[in-house]
Order: structure tokens, then C-alpha cells, then sequence
């Protein structure tokens, strides 16, 4: 069974379903002081954790970020403090304070050391952050750590997303029952190698710290490292993974059939995020699957599927349910992948566009009703090898467009 057929059993829950998990969210007023939207959110774990985590590959990196990835070399953390509504990125000095003062004041009133927690931000990108008004807040998000405020941390860490992403699942492990969950962001300024998007992960799976790296490293490989919406790669991108051990199953041992089970799970878990983050995707109308077989290596597959998938003029012709195979051909031919075009197939929906690198006699209206629903796959075959490659985009629409023109013309309120 593939990763894409298997299913799990999904439980109510969200980020905090697995055992020892609390969560809280409250108002800061991080972009207006007089607007009560939930723009702040802590994770916290009641027992010691193992945490992996992976970051945005851009050299231009967040305070956040950057303290995050200090942190991370601590062998024990516990919490996750996080805020929409300005990104902390491109603020100097001045960022990394900020992101320490989270920290520091997270680590007060959970009395831990301030490396044991991690800090997230999201939002506008260059404008100093209102920290006076976010420390204020850490205290009553303490007190008010539960597990029944999941909900709302789904929603606090949420920009231009139109909706919360969040899933938990079980999964029998041995004699137990394990479970993992998540949240995530993310709408726009997605490209692969993450975009700007956060997913925090919490399981209640007992496994070693060398374990859980390999799992999440190879799962962000296959899942958040596929996916783009318009091509661009954030300064914020933050996955990380707790695990605390709660469930109480027999360690996993590296390599055994536990650990196989396990980042299986932990894949389809972000699998699934992954792909309700192109869905929200700013203003799209189209949730596309680019599939390239039959390519020489491993990496003209991915130089395929990246590049169809990056096409401005591609992604214009889905938004008017256009399917011009042609434009597909011609974003294949600047990808820098060993090609040869009279070996070109390509199907909207598994219907032949193309074949042998010309026009397949496919009826016009045929391939626009494939075209026209609001998900379908792009399959490309070059013919010449038997690499794969997978990528998950959508359209490009005027209403994007609209969406982020003005963007650096709202202030944040002093």
C-alpha cells in the first residue's frame, strides 16, 4: 500500500490529542491593539521531549529562526511560543532581542530555562516586533494552558490562510496506540524547500532524538519540500517535531519495523498538512499535482515538476481552466533536465494531451473539463529513464494578484 492510499484513524484533539500535551492562544494586539483576533499560541509539553526540526533554506533568516536553531541544541524542549502578525525577520539586533525576550518570558512562567523554548513568528516582513505588548500576554497564556484550546492555536497562528489547518491520528504501535498531530500555516510565499509556512508536530511516541531527526528530515523531503504556490521561498519556514514518550510504548529501535510504522505516520501526517496548505493558498482556485515519470535521474524529475510548477504562464492557463499543453512543453524545455521532446508525454488528468512531443488529437473540450475541476494531476512522462518526481501547486489568479499588492502599505500600530 502507498503512502497516498493509506489512511489513518483521525481523532478529535488537534495539537494536543497526544498524551501530555497542553496548548493555549490569546490576543496580543500585534497588528492593531484594538483588533481581539487570537495572534498568539504556546505548546507545552508536561514531560521531557525529544525535538527535531527543520528551517527555511533562505540565507535571509528570521530572528526566530536563527534563535530556534541555537535552542534546538538543547536536549530537552519543552515549549513552543509562537505569534502572527509580523514576521521578526529583516530587524537586526533588535529581532534577536525580541525573540529571546519570548523566550526568556515563556521560560518564566513555565519555569523552564529559556533554551527550552522555541520561538515562531509570522506575518509582515521588516517592521520591528510590539514586544512589550507580547510579553505581556506570555503569563495568562501559562495560566492557561489546557487541552481543549486546540482550536484556538489553530487559529492564532494564521495570516492570510482563509482557514485553520489542523489533523491528529493514532496508530498502533506494538500493544499500543500512538498518536501524533499538527498545525500548520501557510497561504502564500510557497515554494519548495518550505515556504512561508509553520507546522508544529506533537506525538506521544516514545524515540530517540537521532531517530526522530532521520523521520522528520525524510518526511519534510517528501511532503513540505513539495509543494508551491507562487514560487517563493520565506525568511519564517519552521517545521518542528516533539515527542514526548507518553504513550508508553517500547522504544523505537532505529531501523526495526516500529520505526517504519512511525515515520510512515509521521509522513502522512505532514503529507496531509502539506496539502491543505496549497489548497489555502492565497486567493487560488486550482490544487494541481504535477507528476513527472520516466526521467534519467532523480533530479531532472524534480527540475520537471519544479519548473511546470512554477510557470507563471502554466499556472495563468489553469486559472482559465486553459489546457495548453504547449506552455507545459516549453517550461519542460528551459528546466535544464535531459529531455528529448519527440519522447514527451502529457496527460491533464489522465487524459493524452501530448504524445511524442506533439498534440495527441485529444478533443479540445475534453482536456478543458479536466482541466476546469478544481483538482487534477499534470502526469509528464519523458520516456527516457524511470525516476519520479511529485509536486503539489496551484493556479495564478488575478485575485492573487489584488491580494498582494499593497501588502507593505499596512502599518503595524506603534
Amino acid at each position: 500500500m502507498s503512502l497516498k492510499s493509506k489512511s489513518y484513524n483521525e481523532i478529535p484533539g488537534g495539537i494536543t490529542a497526544p498524551e501530555g500535551f497542553l496548548c493555549h492562544a490569546v490576543s496580543a494586539g500585534i497588528k492593531d491593539p484594538k483588533n481581539p483576533r487570537l495572534d498568539m499560541g504556546l505548546i507545552y509539553s508536561t514531560a521531557p521531549c525529544v525535538t527535531a526540526g527543520a528551517f527555511t533554506t533562505n540565507k535571509v533568516k528570521a530572528a526566530p529562526v536563527k534563535v530556534c536553531q541555537a535552542h534546538l541544541k538543547s536536549n530537552d524542549i519543552r515549549a513552543i511560543i509562537v505569534n502572527s502578525g509580523n514576521a521578526n525577520a529583516c530587524t537586526g539586533p533588535r529581532g534577536i532581542q525580541d525573540a529571546k525576550a519570548m523566550a526568556t518570558a515563556t521560560a518564566d512562567a513555565l519555569g523552564l530555562k529559556p533554551t527550552q523554548v522555541m520561538v515562531n513568528s509570522t506575518g509582515i516582513i521588516g517592521l520591528p516586533m510590539p514586544i512589550a505588548r507580547i510579553t505581556a500576554q506570555i503569563p495568562a497564556l501559562a495560566q492557561g494552558l489546557a487541552r481543549d484550546r486546540f482550536d484556538a492555536i489553530a487559529q492564532a497562528i494564521m495570516t492570510s490562510d482563509t482557514r485553520p489547518k489542523s489533523l491528529a491520528i493514532e496508530v498502533p504501535l506494538g500493544s499500543k496506540t500512538i498518536r501524533l498531530a499538527a498545525i500548520a500555516k501557510g497561504a502564500g510565499m510557497i515554494c519548495p524547500s518550505m515556504g512561508t509556512m509553520l507546522c508544529f508536530i506533537t506525538t506521544d511516541a516514545a524515540i530517540g532524538l537521532s531517530d526522530l531527526k532521520k523521520c522528520t528530515s525524510a518526511a519534510v523531503e517528501s511532503t513540505f519540500n513539495r509543494i508551491s504556490i507562487d514560487g517563493d521561498t520565506s525568511t519564517n519556514d519552521t517545521v518542528i517535531v516533539m515527542a514526548n514518550g507518553q504513550a508508553g510504548n517500547r522504544k523505537i529501535v532505529s531501523g526495526g519495523p516500529q520505526e517504519l510504522i512511525f515515520s510512515e505516520a509521521l509522513e502522512y501526517l505532514m503529507r496531509r498538512m502539506a496539502r491543505m496548505i496549497v489548497r489555502d493558498g492565497e486567493r487560488v482556485t486550482k490544487f494541481v499535482e504535477i507528476a513527472v515519470r520516466g526521467a534519467a535521474t532523480h533530479m531532472d524529475a524534480r527540475k520537471v515538476a519544479e519548473t511546470v510548477a512554477n510557470s507563471l504562464l502554466v499556472k495563468c492557463s489553469w486559472n482559465g481552466s486553459d489546457p495548453n499543453w504547449g506552455r507545459v512543453m516549453h517550461a519542460i524545455g528551459y528546466s535544464r533536465a535531459k529531455i528529448r521532446e519527440e519522447h514527451i508525454d502529457i496527460y491533464f488528468d489522465g487524459l493524452i494531451a501530448t504524445r511524442n512531443g506533439i498534440s495527441a488529437g485529444t478533443p479540445l473540450e475534453v482536456l478543458q473539463a479536466a482541466v476546469a475541476k478544481p483538482e487534477f494531476t499534470v502526469t509528464i512522462d519523458l520516456n527516457i529513464g524511470s525516476a519520479t518526481y511529485t509536486v503539489y501547486t496551484s493556479d495564478l489568479s488575478q485575485e492573487y494578484v489584488d491580494f498582494n499588492k499593497a501588502e507593505y502599505a499596512v502599518r503595524i500600530a506603534p
